[in-house]
């Protein structure tokens, strides 16, 4: 795997080296996969300061990930940048929908229809809807959020009969300590109900977010074409 420097110490360059190997493997992972698709890189920037996703910008990234609400609000803030697109990954309580509703691009954490639905009534109208991803907990982790994968169905239809949230496709996280064996069966187990929900709703599902860090390989084999890395490009957080 790809050497990284601690945020503390990381400079521009070598954050644009990790930012190249990153892709690199992610682009070799894609070739060695029944799918050879083109992988969506998401940098994964929670706990990394704003000049941090600044070099990574610079770099040529220009999509990042944030698990808490307000530090991610206040690293939009403080970037500035309008070509930048912003995903926010983390478990989200009903009091900041709101928030994210009006700051983020993506939502990739939705479990409940109770969030979906004020999070379309609170997307501010001259924005785009706001892109959606269900998070499934594919190995019923006592650990993790999401949805059961006979849940989906249910909820699917509700956020696409919303008229401000665009049904993009499915999340996951996956169980901690688990064998790459594992690993590729839940990843496999995602494909398989992604590939449903586009038989249902067609090319507008067309986003399936799985991958690490350490676990990126196994995921793109399996049909991933988003992965969420912050670790291979920021280095370690403090």
């Amino acid at each position: 795997m790809i050497n990284v420097t601690k945020v503390a110490e990381i400079d521009a360059e070598t954050l644009a080296k990790n930012l190249h190997q990153t892709r690199q493997q992610l682009a070799e992972f894609s070739e060695e996969s029944a799918y050879k698709q083109s992988v969506n890189l998401i940098a994964v920037s929670k706990k990394h300061p704003p000049q941090a996703v600044v070099a990574a910008a610079d770099a040529g990234q220009r999509e990042f990930a944030e698990n808490y609400v307000q530090e991610g609000i206040d690293k939009i803030h403080a970037v500035d940048n309008p070509d930048l697109i912003w995903h926010f990954i983390g478990p989200l309580q009903s009091n900041k929908t709101k928030d994210v509703a009006a700051h983020f691009d993506w939502v990739q954490s939705v479990e409940r229809e109770k969030i979906a639905r004020r999070l379309n009534d609170q997307r501010p109208q001259q924005l785009e809807p706001l892109n959606i991803l269900l998070q499934v907990n594919i190995d019923d982790d006592d650990n993790k959020s999401g949805l059961t994968p006979e849940q989906v169905p249910t909820l699917a239809a509700f956020v696409a009969g919303c008229d401000r949230l665009s049904l993009r496709g499915l999340m996951t996280i996956l169980k901690a300590d688990t064998s790459t064996e594992q690993q590729r069966q839940s990843f496999a187990k995602m494909r398989t109900l992604f590939e449903q929900l586009q038989s249902q709703y067609g090319e507008n599902i067309d986003t399936l977010s799985m991958g690490m860090s350490g676990d990126m390989r196994q995921a793109v084999l399996e049909g991933a074409n988003m992965v969420r890395i912050g670790t291979a490009i920021f280095g370690q957080r403090e």
